[in-house]
Parts: C-alpha cells; sequence; structure tokens
C-alpha cells in the first residue's frame, strides 16, 4: 500500500513538524535521479543546482516562521513538452536540439513554482507525445518498476513521469494527456493519474501534439495529491478533498469495447474492484455504449491527432524527417492526406458524438479498466513494427475516448500486493474534474485496504 508519509499531505506534515527539510527531501530525489538503474532513461535533464537553491531558500523561509505555499520544498518532475525559462523544450526528440531556449516558464511551471515546487527536472518521454508506450530511441525507455529483470513498458507518453515517481525521484510528476498519456502510465506503473477537463489547466508553452484533444494533468501516489496539483495548475487553491458517500451511488460499466479482451491478470483486479464497489454500496449498472464502437470509424483517416500533429511538424519533418524515430513519423504523416473537409467532419462528429455519449451517462460516472493489458516486455515491441503498432493501438483504446469526449478521468491503482499493476478508469464528461476526484477518493478508500502501489 502506498505509505501516507510518501503523498504529498505526508510530506507537507514531515515539513512542518521539522521532521524533515527540503534539502533532505530534494537529495533524496537528486540521489535517485541520477543513481538509480532507470535514471539515465527517466530524465532528459536534471536541474541540480537549481533544485538545491530552491530548496534551500525554503527551508530558510520556514525556519523564518514565513507563511509558505502548499507545495513548498516538495520535489516535482516536469515532462519535457512544458516550457521553462533558459531550457530548451525538446518533446523528448532530437530534431529540437538546436532550437531556443524558452524565455518564460508555461503557466504550469510559474504555478507550480509559486506553490513552492522544487523543480527536480525534465522527464523522458515518448518522441512529441506521440504513442502510449512509452519507447524512446533516442534517449532509451526507462523500465517499468515491476518485472525490472524482464525490462516491460512504462507506459506513455510520459513514460519518464511515471518512473521518477516510482523510483523516489520526485514525489508526483507532471505529464500530458493527449489519448491517455497520464493514465497509462500511471495504471501500467501501479500510480494514481489525472485527466482533468483539458480547459481547466492551460495549454500555452506546452509543446503541442493535438490542440483539441491535449490536457495537462499530474500523476502521483493518490487521489488527493491529484487534487491538490490540479488546483494549482488551474489557477486554484487546493482545498481539503471529501469523498463522495458511495451508498447508492450509480455508476456505468460501458461493455461496449472496454472490457473486450482484457487479460487474466487485469480482469480479475477489476472484477475484485467491482466486487468491493459493490459490497460498500454502489450501484454498478452495465451499459451498452454504441458509440465507443463508433470510434474507429470516426477517426478512420486519422482523426485530430493526426492533422494537427502534421499542422505542427510539416516544417521541421521537410528538414529533419531523418532525425524523427520513425514510427512516430508515419503516424504525424497520416495527417498529411487528410483535406479540410476531413478535418471539418470530424469536429462536426465530435459533437455530435459527445451529446450522444453526454446523453446515456445522464450525469453519472463510468467505471472501466483503464487498459486492458499487464504492461508487456520491451523487445518485441521495440523489435517489430506490427507488434509495437498493435499493442500501441490496444493500449490506448479505453483512454483516448475520454479525451474525445472532452471529459476528465482518474486511474486508480486496484492491484494487490505483489500483483503486476492494473488500473480501475473512474471518467465522467467535461465539467464533472469535482465529481470524479470525490467520488475517487471514496473508492480509493474502499480498495486501498487490499491494494499496493509498488
Amino acid at each position: 500500500m502506498t505509505r501516507s508519509a510518501d503523498t504529498l499531505t505526508g510530506l507537507q506534515q514531515a515539513l512542518a513538524a521539522g521532521r524533515t527539510t527540503s534539502r533532505e527531501l530534494t537529495e533524496r530525489a537528486l540521489a535517485a535521479a541520477t543513481g538509480s538503474s532507470e535514471a539515465a532513461a527517466t530524465f532528459v535533464t536534471v536541474h541540480a543546482a537549481q533544485a538545491r537553491a530552491s530548496a534551500d531558500a525554503i527551508d530558510a523561509q520556514r525556519a523564518a516562521g514565513l507563511a509558505l505555499p502548499p507545495l513548498a520544498g516538495i520535489p516535482i518532475s516536469i515532462k519535457d513538452l512544458f516550457d521553462e525559462a533558459g531550457q530548451v523544450t525538446r518533446a523528448g526528440s532530437r530534431v529540437l536540439d538546436d532550437a531556443a531556449p524558452a524565455e518564460r516558464d508555461c503557466p504550469v511551471v510559474a504555478r507550480l513554482r509559486g506553490a513552492g515546487a522544487v523543480i527536480i527536472g525534465r522527464t523522458n518521454m515518448t518522441e512529441f507525445a506521440y504513442s502510449g508506450l512509452g519507447i524512446n530511441p533516442h534517449h532509451g525507455t526507462p523500465r517499468n518498476p515491476w518485472d525490472r529483470a524482464t525490462g516491460r513498458i512504462p507506459g506513455g507518453s510520459s513514460s519518464g513521469a511515471a518512473v521518477s515517481v516510482t523510483d523516489g525521484m520526485a514525489a508526483a510528476a507532471i505529464g500530458s494527456d493527449t489519448g491517455g498519456s497520464v493514465r497509462i502510465p500511471a495504471a501500467l506503473c501501479g500510480l494514481t493519474g489525472f485527466k482533468p477537463t483539458a480547459r481547466r489547466v492551460p495549454l500555452e508553452g506546452v509543446l503541442p501534439l493535438s490542440g483539441s484533444l491535449d490536457s495537462i494533468g499530474p500523476l502521483a501516489r493518490s487521489v488527493d495529491c491529484c487534487a491538490q496539483l490540479d488546483a494549482i495548475m488551474a489557477g486554484q487553491t487546493p482545498t481539503s478533498l471529501t469523498p463522495a458517500p458511495l451508498a447508492g451511488k450509480r455508476f456505468w460499466l460501458p461493455r461496449t469495447v472496454m472490457f473486450d479482451g482484457v487479460d487474466d491478470a487485469v480482469g480479475q483486479a477489476i472484477e475484485r474492484a467491482l466486487q468491493r464497489l459493490s459490497q460498500a454500496g454502489a450501484r454498478l449498472v452495465e451499459i451498452e455504449m454504441p458509440a465507443f464502437a463508433d470510434l474507429a470509424r470516426i477517426n478512420r483517416a486519422g482523426g485530430f491527432t493526426a492533422a494537427e500533429a502534421w499542422w505542427w511538424h510539416a516544417e521541421l519533418i521537410g528538414r529533419h524527417a531523418a532525425g524523427y524515430d520513425p514510427r512516430v513519423l508515419v503516424r504525424i504523416r497520416r495527417g498529411a492526406a487528410m483535406s479540410a473537409a476531413d478535418y471539418l467532419s470530424l469536429r462536426v462528429e465530435r459533437q455530435r458524438w459527445i451529446a450522444t455519449v453526454s446523453a446515456s451517462l445522464d450525469g453519472d460516472l463510468m467505471l472501466m479498466p483503464t487498459l486492458p493489458i499487464v504492461a508487456p516486455a520491451i523487445a518485441p515491441l521495440r523489435d517489430s513494427d506490427t507488434e509495437y503498432d498493435r499493442t500501441n493501438q490496444l493500449v490506448l483504446r479505453n483512454a483516448a475516448p475520454i479525451n474525445f469526449l472532452d471529459g476528465c478521468a482518474l486511474t486508480l491503482p486496484c492491484h494487490r500486493e505483489g500483483e503486476a499493476p492494473a488500473g480501475l478508469m473512474l471518467a465522467g464528461c467535461g465539467g464533472q474534474d469535482a465529481a470524479v476526484l470525490r467520488a475517487g477518493a471514496a473508492i480509493e478508500a474502499v480498495l486501498g485496504a487490499g491494494n499496493s502501489q509498488l
């Protein structure tokens, strides 16, 4: 189980009571970020000197009795997508090595710093965030904390973000989620991850994949951690998260697509979790959702991601195509074949689809596997384009529809100690963030006694 001392609240309490200092927390994080077996593949840049200076400044303010912001002195990692003043935003690629450093922090980074976070460094990712597997041929692929002897994917695209938390390199991490890139690595690595309604957190100064689908969210050790970080990034003051009562509360189980082909380990973990929620009084109601099956048709030409990625990358590909990960390049180039009519039709169909799904849900939330399989081994995916593509589609399958819905979702670990990590996804329509977080806190409390994060 997650130790309460490792959560943001636990660290805040330890700092306030003088049981630790920001410098101590930062040194432990830096030691892991430079000395772990996965360190080189987890971070593309470690801000050691800057992190120590920030930690010392916060410790001095605490010693002087000054009022401090909520994340004061806590080490946080950020994905290599976010502009930081003086840093080049490379998005896990090599083709932007010669780009000019950012002139200023993007709003997300500025808000984290304003809340007192110590930024440990920039985490590795799938190049340009365009895959759910987390494999990166330029900077390496950090191995999942489960079964490192085999070497399994961490999930992507926020691969380094997840491993930075599991391996103690950061107390929490900030990633992006266009089709599951926060939730997938969180689920595969035994963490909690939150994808907010996209408009909650500003995308200014964040290198885009798909402006229609991109969102920014945290990977952390508890729902409360995610709620605190989400509030800060949304420009709000974190407040105490009150779990929603589960007794009598209806949750939809969308059987169309979402439970298909679930492997034995995930299926058993999900079934146990649903049984415990039912025993706690939750009403779990199966529902057919034909709209989920229709997404393949709607996105048959490549969808928003291909079209909008091609718009951003076309000129850069013209100059540096040979420097791209070929598996990312081929997916971006799908957008070149899309016409303006294709794109406008997609926009219209999306709004109709959102209306259909929203009407079916009737204001309630959904529960489903975050993804249908446990983390597969890296080697077969690295060595076979066919296996890479098949597995990538599978790991994105359950998470991506929530982005198309413009919705919000949590993934919560539901495996038992010693088992392969599995995630239970709680999702709602756009604007239901508070409801998802409150229900997620209640579900976490029910599942926590029997489950374990790595």
